[in-house]
């Protein structure tokens, strides 16, 4: 018997008091196909996701450019006839954003460099200039061998790795093959060691700054993760009073070896200028909300988001303008049709998500569920996303609301099914919403959890949250946080297939008769492994 096969026959034996859904259709054919037509036939989902990659542009939290598509999204779910559209705000921190940097080497010849500076580091306040050294640092240990060698320099902190060889295509769609591999059960851990080695990997930057600062380093440099001279520019710098001390930037891959080799053998000179900004009018950030009402106020309701935040080294197309744009679209469609769901369907575009999940963990926290927050002082400023795994779990009044939510935030490729995050008892429901689009290639229900996203928060607390399952396309081998993501990587016709999915779906989840089952509420689970012990070598 195979391991799913095994899983559907525990589940009918020993989950006898779980309801029974054979009850409880798709939504009704007539429906279904004037969502369709909606779509396809009288489709803005890509005029929405143009204006928001191409108008507005790249979209980091808090920034002018973020301002303003909250502003335009508010507006069109009005325009639309949504109800009680509101910009729900959280503290967050500091806007940033580029006016306009360049770098380039004047020695031992000139020549331009691909880069963009950090994201919230300071500005150079014109050009700055200096030797290279090559400096890598991953640890704090790493400090010792480079104390009192740093001043007046430009420091080259990651190590120079070889050339990877590209080995797989960089655009994929899924074939059967792939979506069957997906459908594994993965048992959860508990593992409060990893817990602290993200954390120390999460500090380090701020401990590399300070001490670049104090050694006198006139700036740091990092090297792109991706070859093809493509460049990113994360950082979290964002809290208020924790800016970082020097400017940073970042260059492409090839950029930095030659870089490095070149300080083999001669004395390598750099000069760059940093124009960038800081926004400091109103340091919360806001979630967009808009709900469609449902026609019993007892009911609940259930929910669509994506985040709305992008870095921005590009336009933020595919991450998450794409997700953005088809929730924006479902509720376009569902508005127009007139639906008239039995619970309200609320359509959420979070900020904050690229630090941490930090728009969708305000509203869970603030409507939701709390997890207690650390009292020791050096860990306050860390992302929520690092207080997952805390206990005990106290649920708010608003717990027992949410009856679903559905995630989509994989770039721009079309929906091929769903991720059950664990949840057994939703499976062959999920297969009974997705039948009708089969010849669309949206039927596979899997049981794969994902990561790193904003259905997370609400997965951990075991409410019925969801991911979809979206054709790779060259999202994770090129675009993911890269200058490359822009409107000229998404695929119009993914995109108005995924807004008919999503659509349907959400019809469905506020129309059926029971609510979806939860997994079982998170209490502090045992060590996953009690018998282990660390490799000092990895210490």
């Amino acid at each position: 018997m195979s391991v799913r096969n095994l899983l559907v026959g525990v589940c009918a034996c020993v989950l006898p008091w779980l309801p029974s859904f054979a009850a409880a259709p798709p939504a009704e054919p007539v429906t279904v196909n004037r969502i369709a037509d909606a779509a396809f036939n009288h489709g803005e989902v890509v005029d929405i996701a143009a204006y928001l990659a191409d108008q507005i542009g790249g979209r980091l939290t808090n920034s002018p450019a973020m301002r303003r598509a909250e502003r335009w999204a508010s507006e069109q779910f009005k325009a639309w006839g949504l109800k009680d559209v509101r910009a729900d705000g959280f503290d967050f921190g500091r806007g940033w954003w580029i006016e306009s940097s360049h770098v380039r080497m004047t020695a031992p010849r000139a020549l331009e460099l691909r880069g963009i500076p950090i994201a919230w580091t300071p500005a150079t306040n014109g050009a700055i200039s200096g030797s290279v050294i090559v400096a890598p640092m991953i640890t704090d240990k790493d400090f010792a061998e480079w104390k009192g060698k740093l001043k007046g320099q430009i420091v080259l902190v990651t190590w120079p790795g070889p050339a990877k060889d590209d080995i797989e295509a960089p655009f994929q769609r899924l074939n059967d093959a792939d979506i069957a591999k997906l459908d594994k059960y993965q048992e959860p851990t508990f593992d409060p060691e990893a817990r602290q080695k993200r954390i120390d990997r999460f500090r380090f930057r701020t401990k590399l700054d300070t001490f670049l600062a104090e050694e006198g380093a006139v700036a740091w440099i990092q090297m792109s993760r991706r070859d093809g001279r493509v460049v990113h520019g994360e950082g979290y710098g964002y809290r208020v009073g924790k800016t970082p001390k020097l400017p940073g930037l970042e260059i492409g891959a090839e950029d930095y070896r030659r870089l490095a080799r070149l300080a083999k053998l001669t004395d390598v000179k750099l000069e760059f200028e940093s124009r960038v900004h800081f926004e400091d009018a109103d340091h919360n950030a806001y979630n967009i909300l808009a709900d469609l009402p449902g026609s019993d106020p007892a009911a609940g309701y259930v929910m669509a988001g994506a985040h709305l935040d992008s870095w921005v080294a590009a336009d933020g197309a595919a991450d998450n303008g794409a997700g953005s744009a088809v929730v924006m679209e479902a509720a376009r469609i569902l508005a127009g049709i007139g639906a008239h769901p039995r619970r309200t369907i609320r359509f959420a575009l979070w900020a904050g998500e690229e630090q941490g999940l930090s728009g969708s963990s305000a509203y869970v926290e603030k409507y939701l569920a709390r997890r207690p927050t650390s009292t020791d002082p050096s860990l306050a400023d860390l992302p929520p996303y690092f207080s997952l795994d805390t206990y005990p779990v106290q649920t708010l009044s608003g717990f027992s609301q949410l009856d679903a939510y559905f995630n989509i935030d994989n770039g721009s490729g079309k929906i091929r099914g769903i991720y059950t995050e664990g949840n057994f008892a939703v499976v062959s429901l999920f297969r009974e919403w997705l039948a009708p689009f089969a010849s669309l290639g949206a039927s596979a229900v899997v049981a794969e959890p994902t990561d790193a996203t904003d259905h997370v928060f609400f997965s951990r607390l075991g409410l019925p949250a969801f991911q979809f399952i979206q054709d790779p396309l060259d999202y994770e081998s090129r675009v993911h946080h890269s200058d490359l993501d822009t409107f000229d990587h998404l695929r119009p016709e993914d995109l108005r297939q995924a807004a008919v999915v999503l659509a349907a779906v959400l019809l469905d989840a506020a129309n059926i008769d029971k609510a979806l089952p939860r997994k079982v509420l998170p209490t502090q689970p045992r060590l996953t492994d009690p018998f282990h012990y660390p490799d000092p070598a990895k210490k």
